[in-house]
């Protein structure tokens, strides 16, 4: 697999600036500028490696940019906890945007990656003019969370890489099948050396705002996802704890009427290495190219 480049990009906060990290991937046929370029987001304690296999194969048409959030992977991790919350990654992200210089972007975003791109896609004169939600949506189900608020802020250390994959796995079960190899991809970027072993490549402090939040009732994001206009994909792990199949159909039927294609033996969430989690993307990624 081909490895893409890593640039950065300074965004401001109100305590300062930060470098946000993001990975890009080129066509080999396209200039940079004259691409479609699609924008894929992370979950809360992941990073943009973990697009690696969709972003593969997107590139051979797009310029792929998968940004790694404030305070995971190789961007910066900020003094005061309380800016990571959405406020602060819209920011980020727009300020990614406008670094690409494109006038319109294709969004992936997944669960966290796909809340960001829900409240940016409802904004006017947004820059997405395609977006896929990758197991998230309006509603958050109360059980999903109460999981994640469970293990999010883990700071372990491993005595060795393959300990830590141990770990993974029955962390990250509820993603589905993967071979060996697939499950790689998942963790060859996630896991990275400190002192003598093995940690998570997060900043533990994220789960202090997370956390914070859960504590209150959830937010009404209907009046977000029902302002978006843009064409909409909604995948699904048809076991996800954090997406139900009522919201799922619920966004079918009003907002962008998204349409919803649900993958069979994955909880939260589709990772998109699987070919038809893949396909079913770029599909719908392609209609705007014909």
């Amino acid at each position: 697999m081909l490895e893409p480049r890593l640039r950065h990009v300074t965004c401001a906060s109100p305590k300062g600036l930060h470098r946000l990290a993001y990975w890009e991937w080129l066509p080999a046929a396209a200039a940079p500028g004259g691409a479609p370029v699609v924008v894929c987001v992370h979950g809360l304690t992941r990073n943009g490696r973990d697009f690696d296999a969709l972003a593969a194969r997107l590139s051979t048409r797009w310029r792929v940019v998968c940004p790694d959030m404030v305070g995971r992977g190789r961007s910066d991790r900020v003094a005061d906890p309380q800016l990571y919350a959405l406020p602060q990654y819209i920011a980020d992200c727009v300020t990614l945007a406008a670094r690409l210089d494109v006038e319109r972007v294709a969004w992936v975003g997944t669960s966290m990656g796909g809340l960001i791109g829900m409240l940016l896609a409802a904004i006017p004169g947004t820059p997405i003019g395609r977006l896929v939600l990758n197991d998230i949506g309006p509603e958050v189900d109360a059980a999903g969370r109460a999981r994640i608020g469970g293990y999010v802020g883990q700071d372990p250390q491993f005595a060795t890489e393959a300990e830590g994959v141990a770990a993974l796995r029955e962390l990250m079960r509820d993603f589905g099948p993967h071979t060996d190899d697939q499950f790689r991809l998942l963790t060859r970027n996630y896991l990275v050396p400190r002192g003598d072993g093995f940690t998570f490549a997060y900043d533990p402090a994220i789960a202090e705002a997370f956390r914070q939040q859960q504590a209150g009732p959830a937010p009404d994001l209907w009046p977000f996802y029902d302002a978006i206009r843009c064409p909409t994909l909604v995948t699904r792990g048809a076991q996800s704890d954090i997406l139900s199949a009522a919201t799922a159909e619920a966004m079918t039927q009003r907002g962008p009427k998204a349409r919803c294609v649900a993958f069979a033996g994955v909880g939260h969430a589709p990772t998109f290495i699987a070919a038809d989690q893949v396909d079913a993307v770029e599909r719908f990624l392609s209609e705007e190219l014909q």
